[in-house]
């Protein structure tokens, strides 16, 4: 369909986002191969339970456990797995891929990988945008992002958030920090940026948020 991205059929993008796992293999900076990955599955959704088999397929008796191209795979996996959820057949065979994973090699990286996407994959909802490239970055190293938020009349706050944070969560925290639990006011975050300002829905992921941002 017309958008910002012109694709061709599934079956050469298909094509396409395999021989980018290649690339991904030896390359010393992942992050931005990373993101064009999954912005094709955002754009193409029929591509998610292929990308998913895929990265099941490379991390399966890799030549060199642990090395760095085996660990650029799980780093894709961990950053799929907090952006979209397989079809309930591959989400199957994803689980025991995990489990045989940390059953094989316990107190690994990898092991390490597996326990996250697996936490991650009872969380993730469905994603408006891809991670931006500083969540990708927190991802592969299993950590939350900071999140800066201005508050009218108080210090900026900074506020721990992971790929599931949800607006409603954030306001939450940011009110009982400044003391307002017993306020009778209603409290809500506001995204700012040049063009516009407006309330961020309740629900809204705030990582969507800043990757508009970025």
């Amino acid at each position: 369909a017309p958008g910002p991205r012109s694709y061709t059929t599934l079956r050469d993008e298909a094509v396409k986002l395999f021989n980018s796992l290649q690339q991904l293999e030896s390359e010393r900076d992942p992050v931005p191969l990373m993101q064009g990955i999954l912005q094709t599955c955002l754009d193409l959704p029929p591509l998610v339970d292929e990308i998913y088999c895929q990265l099941v397929k490379q991390t399966t008796e890799p030549p060199a456990p642990g090395g760095q191209g085996d660990l650029h795979y799980w780093q894709l996996l961990t950053c799929m797995s907090c952006t979209f959820l397989p079809s309930p057949p591959v989400l199957r065979f994803l689980r025991f891929h995990l489990d045989k994973t940390e059953s094989r090699f316990p107190a690994s990286e990898m092991a390490k990988y597996a326990c996250f996407i697996r936490e991650a994959l009872g969380k993730t909802k469905r994603r408006e945008c891809v991670p931006s490239l500083e969540e990708i970055l927190m991802l592969m190293q299993r950590q939350e992002m900071i999140c800066t938020v201005h508050c009218p009349g108080a210090p900026a706050c900074s506020v721990a958030i992971s790929s599931h944070t949800t607006a409603e969560e954030v306001a939450q925290e940011l009110v009982s920090r400044l003391g307002l639990s017993q306020s009778p006011n209603l409290f809500a975050l506001y995204e700012q940026s040049r063009r516009r300002e407006q309330p961020v829905g309740s629900a809204t992921l705030l990582a969507d948020v800043l990757t508009r941002f970025e």
